[in-house]
């Protein structure tokens, strides 16, 4: 079997695989387990996503010390099936105490069973204060810096669900080596930091494109007649894969035959040039049939920011779900994003259109939206996604992704 082809992942210097094996779906559980109730049929079926990534050479395995039981899994298993080319990553929450984060990151190599990790990520920058709490003199990097001086971390880089500017300016203070970023095609705003860090010689690990790029595990009929022939995951891996500066995509697998779409993606990638322009076409005909070419070209104009709207509403978000409700039927999607506005903390933050007619009115929202020019159609547009997608909220269970 042909192995996967590499990248250079920026300063690294790792030889990176285009394919990374993630691990926020293979945990047997949210909730950090202790050994003994780690169920035997669960780890036989991560031995077997491991044997097989090993086979087809997903050499990065990453993982977080907030994925459940993950950390503890892979930990019984690495050894047990050995590979001499991996590259293991762990991430850690940022904290405002560096005791605090440096406990953390001893108890993640601890779950992992190894004394060294290749890559780890300062996990979640998604507000300032994360950057200042790694950043700042006596700050969670100056504990990584030891413990890369004591031979016990490797790379250092950073994941994050924050705001474009935030991220450019983590990527701007050249403390990291690589970022883990979402970038897919029904995402495409960090664009830039892509192009920013390429400037800056940083790896870049396009993180859950499957998952968050639209529930492409089990896509919408709509989706998969308008990518055929290709499957939704292939046409996704292939569109990330292609762009410069992406050097390699999680693959979250639960089972082993999940990674086999995403090999059939690389198998295709030589191809690729002619084989999405003519759906890249019918998706976007697709998207202007249905929401009209003076939306699209309009609709982000003028929004304030969720902080600055009654109820903390996140309208950009919120339209954003809409436009793929309705351009290609992302329901599945959309419901769970929708849930998780309001339940997710600084990872999903804002609210969603819950409070509009309740604690929010009508006149309050038209206020908020005096610089839109849909401001006479968002509140219907609100009430129409809340009809199709709302439900109950839904709660993160970890930081992740």
């Amino acid at each position: 079997m042909v192995p996967l082809p590499v990248r250079r992942f920026g300063r690294t210097e790792l030889p990176m695989p285009l394919l990374s094996l993630g691990g926020m779906r293979f945990q047997q559980s949210w909730s950090d387990l202790p050994a003994e109730r780690i169920s035997a049929d669960s780890q036989a079926n991560l031995r077997r996503i491991l044997e097989r990534a090993v086979e087809l050479g997903f050499h990065h395995v990453e993982t977080a010390r907030h994925y459940g039981s993950s950390e503890r899994q892979l930990g019984a298993l690495l050894t047990e099936v050995n590979d001499p080319q991996r590259l293991l990553q762990t991430k850690v929450p940022p904290q405002a105490d560096a005791d605090a984060f440096e406990a953390e990151l001893a108890t993640s190599l601890e779950r992992l069973g190894v004394e060294h990790v290749p890559l780890l990520a300062i996990h979640g920058l998604n507000l300032p204060e994360h950057l200042e709490q790694t950043l700042r003199p006596g700050g969670c990097l100056e504990v990584v810096r030891r413990w890369q001086a004591a031979g016990r971390v490797g790379s250092v880089g950073f994941s994050t669900h924050g705001s474009l500017p935030l991220i450019l300016e983590a990527i701007a203070s050249d403390a990291f080596d690589y970022i883990n970023l979402h970038w897919y095609f029904i995402r495409q705003d960090n664009h830039p930091a892509i192009a920013a860090a390429q400037a800056h010689d940083m790896g870049v690990f396009v993180i859950s494109p499957t998952d968050k790029g639209g529930h492409l595990h089990s896509p919408s009929a709509r989706l998969l007649e308008l990518c055929a022939p290709l499957h939704p995951i292939v046409f996704n891996d292939l569109f990330c894969l292609r762009a410069p500066g992406v050097h390699t995509i999680s693959v979250g697998a639960a089972q082993p035959q999940d990674l086999d779409r995403h090999v059939q993606a690389l198998e295709l990638l030589p191809q690729a040039d002619a084989l999405l322009p003519p759906i890249l076409e019918r998706l976007e005909r697709a998207r202007l049939q249905a929401l009209g070419a003076e939306w699209l070209a309009s609709w982000q104009r003028g929004l304030p920011a969720w902080q600055d709207t009654p109820g903390q509403i996140n309208l950009p978000v919120l339209l954003w779900l809409h436009n793929l409700v309705q351009a290609w039927d992302l329901q599945s999607f959309a419901r769970a994003r929708y849930g998780l506005l309001g339940a997710g903390s600084h990872w999903f933050p804002g609210a969603n259109a819950d409070a509009l007619d309740q604690g929010v009115s009508e006149a309050e929202l038209r206020q908020a939206l005096v610089a839109s020019p849909w401001a006479d159609r968002i509140p219907g547009v609100l009430r129409e996604l809340r009809s199709l997608v709302g439900g109950a909220p839904q709660q993160r269970l970890s930081q992740g992704g």
